[in-house]
């Protein structure tokens, strides 16, 4: 299992083990992270998983394909380290992640 660790915007955090091959969303999802809604089931086409990758993953996390770049148009108070939860794929390499979470997803 792959920790990654999920920081709500009011600083609460949650330390879950996230199996190597779900996203960064479905964990969240699976373990009822306040903060990560994950409308569309992670198909990329909703941005209700708006996460701010913390600065010393941004490179491990790898960057968004141009679909996950047009959603993210979609999101409040988009940052250069912003990503969607369901497009970052859990790898043994993401092992301590830390992810930060909007104040709101919509």
């Amino acid at each position: 299992m792959t920790k990654v660790v999920y920081v709500e915007y009011d600083g609460s955090e949650h330390v879950i083990d996230v199996k190597p091959g779900y996203s960064v969303m479905e964990g969240a999802v699976k373990n009822n992270v306040p903060g990560i809604d994950g409308d569309c089931g992670g198909a990329c086409a909703c941005a209700t998983c708006h996460v701010y990758v913390d600065e010393a993953w941004v490179q491990r996390a790898g960057v968004p394909t141009s679909m996950e770049e047009a959603m993210l148009e979609f999101a409040e108070n988009v940052e250069p380290n912003s990503r969607l939860a369901c497009q970052i794929k859990v790898t043994d390499t993401l092992d301590g992640l830390i992810v930060r979470l909007p104040e709101s997803q919509h």
